[in-house]
């Protein structure tokens, strides 16, 4: 297929496809499906060999969020049943963070719920970030708490946080229609506060909220302008009690097509794959480990995951590996872009591309499904369903893993 051929070839070498040529994967039959991701796989290959970062969310203050995103179980005015806490005290999250990186993860991913944080939120996490950093040597830090004022960043880094998530989630043209209370410029001026403070942009999206392939295409063209190292790409969980309840509109092979037009796109960056991989991908989660070189182990902010040992078993079965403590994630050329950067006290771009806070992906601020945890086990198997065909939405297991509801335990505990 020329296409994919020519896309490959850009991979290796690091080069933008057009825009034809990405809406072109998107419109790929499913009869093509097992070639476009085998394409993928070859240029994921050769930036990360068959290495799977493992990612582990605590999440450090959940629900009673004044922002109105309307995909988040947080949100203003939102009806879904989930736990409300106020902030873990940095020994609560140093634990939690332990039980993650004993199960293999190298990231430890700190969520916050709210707009932002104020001075006293920061120095809190900076407090946390240092109890974690005491307990778990080498372990990375990614905070992710909403827009930052100025110095914020700064504050964090020289805390000992290594990466800054903040999502774009969508267009730019359709981010109206999304949140109110905040714009797509707020938060492409929090990553470019990250990027300027030495710290790594973790950027992603959300996939499945009724955005059209052309909206998917800008705003990961925009990622890989905003030059993000970490694109966690979110599938939609439409959670009863909030605005998207009812938008299911993704199929396992849709997800895989989108998860090849980000590495297509972004070729050397670490691709995750995040909330919502359990619901869409369902069976066919192992060939998205082709494509992405990166995962949350576990649970969610406020919905279970899959469980940690079935991701590691996964990860096995398919024939990769655990990306280890001491392994550079990022490719050379990459890695030393980013230690000059925080050498330099910040690269001082002014990006003109977007981030996103919440999204749910990597670490989200109000991220719906943001994260995930460490091997928990333990979660309880759904009930026994008809037999479906494969573009039929599993609805039913919304419902079974929602994180939490009913319990005195915060998610990820």
């Amino acid at each position: 297929m020329d296409l994919l051929n020519t896309l490959v070839e850009k991979g290796l070498r690091r080069e933008l496809p057009t825009r034809e040529e990405a809406l072109a994967v998107l419109a790929t039959s499913d009869d093509e499906l097992l070639e476009v991701v085998a394409a993928a796989g070859k240029v994921r290959r050769q930036w990360f060999g068959r290495r799977v970062k493992l990612n582990y969310l605590v999440n450090l203050k959940s629900g009673l969020c004044p922002e109105d995103c309307s995909y988040c179980s947080q949100r203003l005015g939102s009806k879904a049943e989930i736990l409300k806490y106020t902030w873990l005290k940095p020994d609560e999250a140093s634990q939690a963070a332990a039980a993650g990186v004993a199960g293999g993860a190298k990231r430890v991913c700190l969520v916050a719920s709210g707009r932002g944080p104020t001075d006293r939120d920061v120095e809190r996490v900076g407090k946390t970030i240092e109890a974690i950093k005491e307990q778990n040597e080498g372990v990375e830090v990614c905070a992710c708490l909403g827009l930052l004022s100025d110095g914020q960043a700064e504050r964090l880094r020289e805390a000992g946080a290594d990466a800054y998530n903040h999502n774009l989630n969508t267009s730019e043209a359709t981010y109206g229609d999304i949140t109110k209370t905040h714009t797509y410029a707020d938060r492409v001026d929090t990553v470019q506060k990250a990027h300027a403070a030495g710290l790594s942009a973790c950027s992603g999206l959300i996939a499945g909220m009724g955005e059209s392939d052309e909206d998917l295409v800008d705003v990961v063209y925009a990622l890989r302008e905003l030059d993000s190292d970490s694109v966690p790409v979110n599938f939609l969980i439409p959670f009863e009690g909030t605005p998207l309840a009812k938008e299911w509109n993704l199929t396992p092979q849709r997800c895989l097509r989108i998860l090849a037009m980000v590495r297509f796109v972004c070729p050397d960056v670490e691709v995750r794959i995040a909330g919502g991989r359990e619901v869409h991908l369902r069976s066919m989660q192992p060939l998205a480990l082709h494509i992405a070189n990166s995962i949350f182990l576990g649970d969610y902010l406020t919905s279970e995951g899959q469980a940690g040992q079935a991701d590691l078993d996964m990860i096995a079965d398919a024939g990769f590996e655990v990306e280890g403590a001491g392994t550079t994630t990022l490719p050379k050329h990459r890695a030393d872009a980013l230690a000059a950067a925080g050498a330099a006290g910040g690269c001082g771009s002014e990006a003109s591309a977007g981030c996103g806070s919440e999204a749910s992906a990597g670490c989200g601020s109000h991220a719906e499904e943001a994260g995930g945890c460490g091997p928990c086990g333990g979660h309880a198997a759904p009930s026994a369903a008809p037999v479906r065909t494969s573009d039929e939405a599993r609805t039913d297991l919304v419902a079974v893993r929602r994180r939490g509801a009913g319990t005195d335990l915060a998610p990820n505990a």
